[in-house]
């Protein structure tokens, strides 16, 4: 259940961004049901989403595989950007929230109208994830020293690593990267749409947030990185439904995770 904006919270200064709240360490499951609810309140809108990131998981999967090196990357940075594709659904959340009849309108007009802090996090997502496939492809060049051919190819080379610490390298400083850009946009995306804030107060409301609840933020993180596993398995087809369950559920992580009453509405 979603708590009430009076809801008491950790105080905080401005500076410091809005209020968080402590949360029980079950909290994901309960975030992940409601998403669950909102998807069926909205279904046609939030498969809309769903598909679309489908057939871009798609482009980008048959793009990579016309240049191998660049495969990891390229879908580790597809993941880094997904808070902002979820913003249309985070817009039907708040529409269920408010007892209103949402709809694919809503969630477009939501992406047109935009907000600046919410452009520029954008921006840096877009920047992060290109320069993660950079470095992905720098990594390759540095410790294959062979032709990559074919997914065996990079199985053998990349994964296996046959005398390297390719892989091991990679995860390393992948899983550094998708935590700190995890803990940034967790809360601060669907906050940057419901609220007028700025950018630094909504990052810093996020970590804070994240920082407030370090076990369930761990759990939401691993039910995330595994829907998503289990989506690229599926090839893409599985984001047509976890994308709208993850979108809806985030913004519910965050109605619990923040009182935000402080900061007026964005219309």
């Amino acid at each position: 259940m979603t708590p009430p904006d009076d809801a008491p919270a950790a105080g905080a200064s401005a500076a410091d961004g809005l209020p968080v709240r402590v949360v029980a360490l079950t909290a994901p499951f309960a975030w992940l049901s409601a998403g669950l609810r909102d998807f069926a309140r909205a279904f046609g809108p939030s498969l809309f989403h769903g598909l679309v990131v489908m057939i871009a998981g798609l482009a980008i999967a048959v793009l990579a595989l016309r240049f191998w090196p660049v495969l990891p990357g390229a879908f580790s940075g597809f993941v880094l950007i997904a808070p902002i594709l979820a913003t249309g659904l985070y817009e039907l959340s708040r529409r269920i929230e408010r007892g209103e009849r949402p709809t694919l309108a809503q969630a477009i007009d939501a992406w047109i109208r935009g907000t600046r802090p919410l452009v520029w996090m954008g921006v840096a997502l877009a920047i992060a994830a290109t320069a993660w496939v950079l470095v992905s492809s720098v990594l390759v060049a540095l410790f294959v020293k062979e032709p990559i051919v074919g997914l065996a190819g990079v199985l053998r080379h990349v994964v296996v690593g046959q005398g390297s610490n390719l892989f091991g390298v990679w995860v390393l400083m992948g899983g550094m990267g998708a935590a700190l850009v995890f803990a940034a946009t967790v809360i601060s995306v669907p906050l940057l749409l419901d609220r007028r804030v700025e950018l630094h107060a909504a990052v810093l409301t996020s970590l804070r947030a994240v920082g407030a609840n370090p076990g369930a933020m761990a759990i939401w993180a691993t039910i995330i990185m595994v829907l998503t596993a289990l989506s690229m398995a599926t090839a893409m087809v599985g984001f047509a439904f976890s994308i709208p369950v993850l979108g809806h559920a985030s913004w519910h992580a965050y109605r619990a995770t923040v009182d935000a009453s402080s900061a007026p509405r964005r219309e």
